[in-house]
């Protein structure tokens, strides 16, 4: 039975708001009454709204795995778009955040992890590794700099299978404690969209593998002994319609699928939870407090927010870009071929509204398959190609590349001088992987090429930022929006709570999950650096 409530929606809203306090529900005739002050008839009393901080959502034991506050957890954009101020600005919020290591050379990660071990010392971080199936060394050479550095986890990403890197990574350091149990030095975050993928990081790593990495004297045998007692990664985060890499899976449908797969490989190996961690995260469509409350409700344990990042103040990108950002709407974006998977049909979904780049490299990829050489197109659509999307000679820009492929992978530069395919592909990834510097660097000149990895929920953090202190670009300072975002995820979630005591004609969600003001913001993120 559900009963009317004596207060305003205004007084309801401001007290729900008030995340810090308990609030009483009482019952007054056929009515309900909500308080702060505790009733004196506790017969009186149907119900306590508990007081809820931000970091009581999710799992606590992903806070204590971790040593966090908050369970949030940036994603790791590639090309240091998620930069070392942004993975700072999450930790010092309470959070989590991983460097986007993808697509910068060996040295330019090297600088970007030391300064986060420098300055964040013992906290959480974490470094992106991007899936690289035409250059494995580069994925082994990103671990091996990760452990080197002593950095705890990877964000896997892209990836279909297990590789001997990520293996690698998570077999280093392993030891056994004298109760039985594994103490694991680092972990691995595996970013998927298909159960089928979760299940394979969701078992120990292939028992070949280990023995070659012991045969490479990359582990030793007792560290190949335990990996394969524990699941190759602690976390796995189900990626649904997000920006950048995604297959646009529905979260509501995905979340529930890789719980599923969690508890089949716990029933399957006899791993109990207190024993062997395993974190399911929910990522993509994550733009406002309901989505965050939501996403919890499905039962996630943490949540990775990626697409609104990038408009933030410390994220490695452009102004220009941070502004057509800020203009997106839900329906901006668009998927197109990806540059690191161009040739197996990967795709990803970038901002539509401001750029022609979806459609330039759908256009490119046609022209891929359609035929076997550059040469074999005719003369007038080569011109159209070279002068609209190119912008130079086919043969410059291959020329460009090959240089570029000679250094990284020689033998694939020399397959591609008499494969014209081979040299195709190679050269429109050339055009593919510059169109997202020429976003981050900003070239004027370049704007309709821009690749600006972004999905649906930029569009809803602009709805729910809308007429806040949060609209501007210069606002968006990252810190203030993820505590922002999770203080009203806890004032959401008190709702939930007086909803399910029975009371109705509440406020509706939008009123109460608004955006504080700046100086409540401003107060709670100090409180928490202290």
């Amino acid at each position: 039975m559900t009963h009317a409530l004596t207060n305003s929606p205004a007084d309801v809203t401001a007290l729900l708001r008030q995340i810090e306090l308990p609030l009483f529900v009482v019952r007054d005739g056929d009515r309900l009454s909500l308080t702060s002050t505790r009733p004196g008839d506790l017969e009186a009393l149907v119900g306590i709204v508990p007081a809820i901080h931000p970091g009581d959502l999710g799992s606590a034991d992903f806070r204590r795995c971790f040593g966090v506050e908050l369970n949030c957890v940036s994603g790791a954009m590639a090309g240091a778009i998620a930069s070392t101020a942004l993975v700072t600005a999450t930790s010092q919020a309470g959070g989590m955040g991983f460097f986007g290591a993808g697509g910068l050379s060996l040295t330019a990660i090297e600088d970007a992890l030391q300064t986060l071990r420098d300055g964040l010392g013992e906290r959480a971080f974490g470094c992106n590794l991007l899936h690289a199936p035409l250059d494995p060394g580069h994925e082994l050479a990103v671990v091996d700099l990760c452990l080197r550095l002593n950095v705890r986890a990877i964000e896997a990403a892209a990836f279909l299978k297990v590789t001997p890197a990520v293996v690698l990574f998570r077999a280093r350091g392993l030891r056994a404690l004298p109760d039985g149990q594994i103490a694991a030095a680092r972990h691995v975050f595996a970013k998927v969209s298909r159960p089928e993928v979760a299940a394979q990081f969701l078992r120990p790593a292939p028992a070949s593998m280990l023995r070659e990495l012991v045969a490479a004297q990359k582990i030793t045998e007792q560290e190949a002994l335990l990996a394969a007692r524990l699941p190759v990664a602690t976390s796995i985060t189900a990626e649904a319609d997000s920006g950048g890499h995604t297959d646009q899976r529905p979260l509501t449908v995905l979340v529930p699928l890789v719980l599923a797969a969690r508890q089949s490989a716990r029933e399957k190996h006899g791993w109990r939870a207190s024993e062997v961690p395993i974190f399911v995260g929910a990522a993509g469509g994550l733009g406002d407090p309901q989505a965050f409350v939501a996403a919890f409700a499905l039962g996630a344990d943490y949540l990775v927010t990626g697409s609104l990042n990038q408009s933030c103040v410390e994220a490695g990108t452009s102004p220009l870009v941070k502004s057509l950002l800020c203009k997106a709407g839900m329906a901006d974006v668009a998927m197109a071929p990806s540059a690191d998977l161009f040739e197996v049909g990967g795709r990803v979904q970038v901002l539509r509204r401001g750029t022609l780049f979806a459609q330039r490299a759908q256009r490119l990829l046609d022209v891929w398959k359609g035929v076997d050489a550059f040469e074999d197109l005719p003369e007038a659509e080569r011109g159209r190609i070279e002068t609209e999307i190119l912008q130079k000679p086919f043969a410059d820009l291959w020329y460009e590349t090959r240089l570029y492929w000679q250094k990284r992978n020689p033998a694939l530069a020399q397959k591609a001088e008499s494969d014209g395919k081979t040299r195709m592909a190679l050269t429109f990834r050339a055009y593919l992987g510059q169109s997202s510097r020429w976003a981050r660097e900003g070239l004027e000149e370049r704007k309709n090429d821009f690749q600006i990895w972004c999905g649906p929920a930029m569009g809803a953090f602009n709805e729910w930022a809308q007429g806040s202190f949060l609209a501007p670009v210069e606002s968006r300072v990252f810190g203030l929006v993820l505590t922002a975002l999770a203080r009203s995820s806890a004032a959401l979630t008190r709702r939930e709570v007086l909803k399910a005591l029975g009371a109705h004609g509440l406020p509706t969600p939008r009123d109460v999950g608004r955006p504080a003001e700046r100086d409540e913001i401003e107060r709670a993120l100090a409180a928490r650096r202290l």
